[in-house]
C-alpha cells in the first residue's frame, strides 16, 4: 500500500525529474531515464487517488473520470493531470 508520504514524494520527484529532462542540453542514457521513471511511478497517484483528492479538495484537483473525450482535463479548471499508468 502506498503511503501519503510515498505518493507526495512521487509527485514532487516526478516534477523535478521532468524539470531536469526539460532543462538538460545533454541526452540522458535511456536506461537511466527508464529506471528513474519506474521508481517515480511506483507510488504515483492513480485516477482513484485523484478522485478521492478531488472530492476533498475540489479547488485543487478535478476528478479524472470527468475528462474530455481526448483524455485531457478541462483547461479552465486548473486541475492536475494524471498521465501515469492505471
Amino acid at each position: 500500500m502506498t503511503t501519503a508520504r510515498e505518493r507526495t514524494n512521487a509527485v514532487v520527484g516526478t516534477r523535478e525529474f521532468l524539470r531536469t529532462l526539460a532543462s538538460s542540453g545533454n541526452a540522458t542514457p535511456a536506461g537511466d531515464v527508464q529506471r528513474t521513471a519506474e521508481h517515480l511511478l511506483r507510488h504515483y497517484p492513480l485516477d482513484g487517488d485523484l478522485a478521492v483528492s478531488a472530492a476533498a479538495l475540489p479547488d485543487l484537483w478535478e476528478d479524472p473520470n470527468r475528462r474530455t473525450r481526448r483524455g485531457s482535463m478541462s483547461r479552465n479548471s486548473g486541475a492536475a493531470r494524471n498521465r501515469g499508468p492505471q
